[in-house]
């Protein structure tokens, strides 16, 4: 019963339908680790317990009755502050928005709870999903499991933690520059930002209109397909949403990749933005191994990373100044300094500045497309460092620009980050894969291979 919190979905979805194990069990063993270990991680802006509790008791009468509504019956799932959950606040972590309850569930906890699952509380994020790890908010920073002194990535900041210190297996994040796959490289979890469209955005908070995605978080791949099935599908009423077939994401996870021609980006962590060693001996050693296990690995040249952070910082400032500008006008003083100098840029880009990025960004789109003529997949580093200290403000804000998260939020393509090593201080080293559009299951099954040939999605944070 201790090791409950390790379970994985599909593994507690097992177990249920085998009445080895009830959702109130789990539920149980979950609420137990985060009241011990939720006070030095801050994961969570609001638990709604006795509302999971309902749900999960709901859940085993059905199970005990034979009636399972989807693939995530009684599993619990955690909410990043952005998204809505009805009679919920939506806070995004902002005094601007305390008082802000939803009326609604955003379209993905809608699909969440047709799936079956229990929806466990409301999970911290940087303000707005903008402004990094922050002491002047109302609600404290979400910290690292593998160090609590460390900051866990962001802007999904709760999600990454939660799911790494097994506080619940699955959790939704949004990711604008990286905002999913950030805590999954820092907490050395899985990471997806689904391709562009795939997932409605719909109750959703936004921050930049063409690059939000929202995605899972998840401790194993296989999850992270199993979360990504519960909320993919056309939402009409989401204009960036598209009407695609894609479906079934892990029908590939047990293929290998034995002939797939795979496209290594190196410069970007040789040339663009140096990596630290540790992190460039980690992204190396993923391109073996998958070259161990059968697939073709060819160095491939992109546009470089300064070029799209450019682009992304342009199209994203301007877009979230036209969203905070009213606040920022009359409640400066309500938002916390580091998301207040993050989109005050934004008021003084001008609509060429916009148009030009706009435009800049098609070419880079057709140059990542033209690479998806020669090969199925690319691999590349995520994150340039090991997380910083929370508190060293100077390092945090020197190292958290320096990723290859960003090119593929301009470009939209599906892209997954996961762990790849331990730094020498037990910290986690992350690597990217990327696939073509609406091939988001090609992405997975990449990384599964990757994840079935070492062994780092076994280790456990030292939490308590």
């Amino acid at each position: 019963m201790s090791e409950l919190h390790w379970l994985t979905a599909a593994e507690a979805t097992r177990q249920f339908a085998a009445r080895k194990l009830s959702p109130v069990e789990l539920l149980n063993a979950l609420l137990s680790r985060i009241e011990r270990l939720d006070p030095k991680l801050h994961a969570f802006i609001r638990l709604d317990a006795d509302a999971a509790m309902h749900a999960a008791r709901v859940a085993e009468t059905e199970i005990a009755a034979g009636r399972v509504r989807g693939p995530l019956h009684g599993v619990p799932v955690g909410i990043k502050d952005i998204i809505d959950v009805a009679g919920l606040p939506t806070t995004c972590h902002s005094k601007i928005l305390v008082e802000n309850v939803a009326t609604a569930d955003a379209v993905v906890v809608a699909k969440l709870r047709q799936a079956g699952a229990i929806i466990l509380g409301k999970l911290a994020t940087h303000e707005f999903a903008i402004g990094g790890p922050s002491f002047d908010l109302p609600f404290p920073p979400a910290r690292n499991p593998w160090n609590p002194d460390h900051h866990p990535g962001g802007s999904s900041s709760g999600s990454g933690a939660g799911v790494c210190a097994g506080l619940f297996p699955l959790a939704l994040g949004s990711d604008t520059g990286g905002s999913v796959r950030n805590p999954a490289s820092a907490c050395g979890i899985v990471g997806l930002k689904p391709t562009y469209g795939l997932v409605s955005r719909r109750g959703v908070f936004p921050l930049s209109f063409t690059l939000d995605h929202v995605g899972p978080l998840t401790r194993t791949v296989a999850d992270n397909a199993l979360l990504l099935d519960a909320i993919a599908g056309h939402d009409p009423a989401d204009p960036g949403s598209a009407a695609s077939s894609a479906r079934h994401f892990g029908r590939m996870l047990d293929r290998g990749v034995r002939d797939l021609r795979v496209g290594f980006v190196r410069h970007f962590h040789e040339t663009d933005k140096p990596a630290h060693p540790e992190v460039t001996a980690a992204v190396e050693d993923a391109a073996r191994v998958l070259q161990a296990e059968g697939a073709e690995v060819r160095t491939i040249t992109l546009p470089s990373l300064n070029e799209f952070a450019a682009v992304n910082r342009v199209i994203l400032c301007s877009e979230a100044w036209s969203i905070h500008a009213p606040w920022l006008r009359s409640r400066p003083g309500d938002y916390g300094q580091l998301s207040r100098q993050r989109l005050m840029p934004g008021a003084f880009m001008n609509a060429g500045d916009y148009v030009g990025a706009q435009r800049r960004r098609l070419q880079m789109i057709a140059a990542v497309e033209e690479a998806f003529r020669d090969f199925d997949v690319l691999i590349c580093a995520s994150s340039m460092d090991p997380p910083s200290r929370i508190e060293d403000a100077a390092e945090t804000a020197r190292t958290y620009p320096r990723q290859a998260r960003t090119p593929f939020n301009v470009t939209g393509h599906p892209a997954l980050a996961m762990m790849a090593g331990l730094s020498s201080d037990g910290l986690p080293l992350s690597v990217q894969f990327v696939g073509r559009y609406f091939d988001d299951a090609t992405v997975l099954r990449v990384a599964a291979a990757y994840e079935r040939g070492t062994e780092w999605h076994k280790k456990r944070p030292p939490v308590a």
